[in-house]
């Protein structure tokens, strides 16, 4: 039974990735196009957006969203989720539609096979051990906020290797790139990628995706020195309760 159950999963598991690589190859042309301008990113956006509920329907997932407090259309926020799965990005852009955003994502991304390239082409790319690379996600950051985007970080760099644990401590780089350009905060909670579609390859299985969308922290008069390590503990404060109660 185990091993029905496991090759049931493996075909599962291969069929996202050619439902990936399905989705992108037809609209390459296009792809290349809005990708290629800055002015065209709203209508990349718009295309991902589907893209991600695209993924997620073709895989069995539905998502349910609580929303705390709705957010402005095509205001810039400091998007934070907690991460767990490779389905994270497909969520995240799912469930923000309004709110263009641009991840922060690690290097490594981009070598995923066409997906990584446009990965590459949208986002802003970070080398965790280079401290030019760390200081340059800063640089794009602020273009890209001063263009009226939003930013996306999965604050805790990567994703726990030990699937027990419910939030790994924060980085920084969320909470000073929120604060210097004085835009909210707003954490999500996503309770069920883990269970759904973790790094562990047998497990996980179609079903209900919810997510919880808080009320965005303002950080107008905050101060990088001053501010960053208790706004970077709020967050994080929210998302853990968060997640200790709705787990299952």
């Amino acid at each position: 039974m185990r091993i029905i159950k496991n090759i049931g999963i493996l075909f599962w598991r291969v069929w996202f990735y050619l439902i990936v690589l399905g989705t992108i190859v037809p609209v390459v042309p296009i792809l290349l196009v809005v990708t290629a301008n800055d002015r065209m990113y709203p209508i990349f956006y718009k295309m991902a957006h589907y893209w991600g509920k695209t993924i997620l329907f073709l895989m069995g997932f539905y998502s349910k969203v609580e929303q705390v407090t709705p957010l402005t259309p095509k205001k810039s926020y400091m998007f934070s989720a907690n991460h767990t799965s490779m389905i994270d990005i497909m969520l995240m852009l799912a469930v923000i539609k309004n709110n263009p955003l641009v991840f922060v994502g690690k290097a490594e991304l981009a070598k995923i096979p066409l997906f990584g390239y446009f990965f590459k082409r949208t986002s802003i790319m970070v080398d965790r051990s280079s401290a030019a690379s760390r200081r340059k996600v800063f640089e794009e950051a602020k273009k890209r906020l001063e263009k009226g985007l939003s930013v996306c970080i999965f604050p805790e760099g990567l994703v726990p290797e030990d699937e027990s644990v419910v939030l790994s401590d924060f980085k920084n780089g969320a909470f000073v790139l929120a604060i210097e350009h004085q835009i909210p905060i707003v954490p999500i909670s996503f309770y069920d990628c883990k269970k759904r579609f973790s790094y562990t390859f047998f497990s996980g299985g179609p079903g209900k995706l919810r997510v919880k969308i808080h009320a965005p922290i303002s950080t107008q008069g905050l101060e990088v020195v001053r501010d960053k390590n208790t706004l970077k503990q709020q967050v994080f404060t929210i998302l853990y309760e968060d997640l200790l109660r709705n787990s299952d």
